[in-house]
């Protein structure tokens, strides 16, 4: 849901190789070298919400979704593009990892395994078409987090919205 309130990032910004020292803070936001990162059209579970496994194990969905970002990060050279820039002060960025002979991108690849989801503007559309055609068919599969009981982010993110605006 982070798509709102976005301005424009540096026409000139050029792409970037993240570091492999990065601070991950959510499954789809990151610290490197002191600047604020966040996966445009992506939106990671929110930490400290509760995921249960078929066993009834509770798990931090949060952290679920971190723990992908993270494997990706280590795994793989990631590159990114600044897009734009949030209220935050964090930078929208799309990037893409490196495996093997292929790029991919990283927005898919984490909503295509069901470890994040397509963000969604105010009114609850989503930003990515693409991104949203990748979480629906994650969930048919029951890929990534769709195979556990969990209270979608976008659907705590809109009812605070919501609440703020009462």
């Amino acid at each position: 849901m982070s798509a709102e309130g976005a301005a424009p990032a540096n026409a000139t910004a050029a792409p970037f190789l993240v570091s492999k020292s990065v601070e991950l803070l959510t499954g789809d936001t990151w610290r490197d070298r002191g600047k604020l990162y966040r996966l445009y059209g992506v939106q990671s579970c929110l930490r400290g919400t509760i995921a249960l496994d078929a066993k009834g194990k509770e798990l931090d969905c949060g952290n679920v979704s971190l723990a992908h970002l993270a494997a990706l990060f280590s795994t793989a050279a990631v590159t990114c593009q600044p897009i734009a820039s949030t209220l935050d002060n964090a930078t929208f960025v799309v990037c893409g990892a490196k495996l093997g002979a292929n790029t991919i991108d990283l927005g898919t690849a984490l909503i295509a395994s069901g470890y994040a989801f397509a963000a969604t503007d105010v009114k609850g559309n989503a930003v990515s078409g693409n991104y949203l055609v990748a979480e629906v068919n994650a969930k048919m599969k029951a890929d990534g987090l769709w195979a556990t009981k969990f209270q979608h982010p976008i659907e705590l993110l809109l009812r605070r919205a919501g609440e703020r605006k009462q």
